[in-house]
């Protein structure tokens, strides 16, 4: 008989508290924030970039409006000439453009009312315009190289091309009396940060002067080395965490995966692996859970083994007997010895009809408790019915059935199947009559007790043997009174008494009731200090 708690099973431990706040399991919030660490760094670092490079452009797009601003008064100013139709003095204006000397960063370019350039600060500085080769290329007709330098079908001057008229349609936006400033391409596929100020002279356009900064890319590129560290950094999170992850939960997983196939391959009884038993997670739950899965499935293979065991034995008996019995009756010919054999017979087939029912009802017992759910049962009125049906079917010359509750009058409910509940009261009280004298009675009494409810069965009967209390609880135990038909019993019906009573989370024992009056110093082994045998049954009673 499997013990109702699993032995040898890990102690469940309490659970550690921390990061409550966060939703999901222990495993779960640590796999969260172990990705969001590394996700966080890498979106910290690009919003911080984004911001550096927006106000990069809206601040030289500042910078340059004022100083053109400037630029474009001064020379309106001094530069000026001819009333009442005003001109623009080129070479003034580009001798003013000459003294305010531009950062090496920029470039400033003069255009008159017809958008020609008359100055451009390349011309007054040191700083040269270049631009890197094209490729050689070869003659399509031979060896050697293509010496054409006019410059059709190159990329490079498609591109100074584009930017010209880039600048072209800025410049005549100026030319409206319009302010332009913004982005545009360079001749090197560069950004330019670009302002185009018209000189106005009253309401007249005199010129446009454009202001260009061209370290907007060499500012993004640094920008850009300096977002390295950050995901440098968020990638050596990600690899950290993915390794802690497979190291947490992938390997243990499968290692669990290993130990489960070797129970499956019947080289091991049950799933070992004591270092994840002892995590404080949910694999450390799953093994624990697993070992006593195992645990209990090993239990009920060795029950099963023993049960078939203690059945090939049981049957053996009256196969010999039958055998014995068949092969004497070709040899008697007195007819009564001939009438005796026969009974044999009869008494061996009926013990094997009794034998098989009962093993196939214990057989069905485990199922049937596993596939139906427990219900409330009110354990006053099923134990009325049974009393009751003994009662109705009662012949003469059997032992009376009696119900006794205990005071006061009122359900006492548990939890669990009707049905099985009948079968152990029909089982106890079948046992309590076949001791008791015809003129007997059982006595079934019910009572609570600090939230749990006692059924018990009186006889009258010889009562038990000391040394026997606990294995008649036992497969296949018999021991009848003497004249007691030999096979009338299976000795089946207090084990799935057993069997039922644990499965309900309950517990059943047997004891020797002492006779009224009789003395304390009388022991138990003395036949008259006996006056039957009692059965108690322990049920914690449903909660309300």
């Amino acid at each position: 008989m499997a013990s109702d708690t699993g032995t040898g099973s890990p102690e469940r431990r309490p659970r550690r508290e921390g990061w409550r706040w966060l939703p999901g399991s222990r495993l779960g919030r640590l796999i969260i924030v172990l990705n969001l660490f590394g996700l966080a760094i890498l979106i910290s670092g690009a919003l911080v970039l984004n911001e550096l490079r927006r106000g990069l452009v809206n601040a030289r797009i500042d910078s340059l409006t004022t100083q053109g601003e400037l630029i474009a008064t001064i020379i309106d100013q001094a530069a000026t000439v001819g009333e009442p139709e005003p001109m623009m003095d080129g070479a003034y204006a580009s001798e003013i453009l000459q003294l305010l000397s531009n950062p090496r960063s920029q470039r400033a370019r003069l255009f008159d009312a017809e958008g020609r350039l008359i100055a451009d600060s390349y011309w007054v500085s040191d700083r040269v315009e270049w631009r890197t080769l094209p490729p050689a290329r070869t003659r399509g007709d031979g060896p050697g190289l293509d010496l054409n330098l006019s410059g059709e079908d190159d990329p490079q001057d498609a591109a100074t091309a584009k930017a010209e008229a880039a600048l072209r349609a800025e410049v005549n936006t100026a030319l409206r009396g319009v302010h332009w400033a913004g982005l545009r391409m360079g001749a090197d596929e560069e950004r330019v940060v670009s302002v185009s100020i018209p000189i106005q002279h009253v309401k007249a356009v005199l010129g446009v002067l454009t202001l260009e900064a061209r370290d907007v890319d060499e500012i993004i590129a640094a920008e850009r080395a300096a977002l390295l560290p950050f995901i440098l950094i968020a990638i050596s999170v990600s690899l950290i965490s993915s390794l802690l992850l497979n190291r947490l939960i992938a390997h243990p997983v499968r290692r669990l995966a290993r130990a489960a196939d070797r129970v499956r391959l019947a080289r091991a009884r049950a799933i070992s692996v004591p270092d994840i038993s002892r995590r404080d997670d949910e694999l450390g739950d799953l093994s624990r859970s697993l070992e006593d899965m195992t645990h209990a499935l090993s239990e009920r293979i060795d029950a099963i083994e023993r049960f078939a065991a203690d059945v090939a034995h049981e049957i053996r008996n009256p196969l010999t007997s039958l055998r014995s019995a068949v092969e004497t009756l070709g040899l008697v010919e007195e007819p009564a010895a001939r009438d005796r054999l026969m009974a044999v017979l009869q008494n061996d087939v009926q013990r094997l009809d009794r034998l098989v029912t009962d093993i196939s009802n214990a057989s069905r017992l485990d199922a049937e408790l596993s596939r139906e759910t427990p219900t409330p049962v009110d354990l006053r009125r099923l134990i009325s019915d049974v009393v009751s049906l003994y009662q109705a079917t009662a012949r003469a010359g059997e032992p009376s059935v009696v119900f006794t509750p205990a005071e006061p009058v009122e359900p006492v409910m548990v939890s669990g199947q009707e049905g099985a509940l009948g079968q152990v009261l029909r089982n106890l009280i079948d046992n309590a009559r076949s001791f008791s004298a015809p003129d007997g009675e059982v006595r079934v009494g019910l009572s609570r007790q600090r939230g749990r409810a006692f059924i018990t069965i009186d006889d009258d009967g010889p009562g038990i043997p000391p040394e026997n209390l606990e294995s008649i609880f036992e497969r296949f135990y018999t021991s009848r009174p003497k004249g007691a038909a030999f096979g009338g019993n299976s000795g089946l019906g207090l084990s799935i008494v057993r069997q039922i009573v644990v499965a309900h989370d309950g517990s059943v024992r047997a004891e020797n009731r002492r006779p009224e009056g009789a003395a304390e110093g009388g022991g138990e082994e003395d036949p008259r200090a006996v006056a039957g045998a009692r059965f108690t049954v322990i049920l914690p009673e449903a909660r309300r």
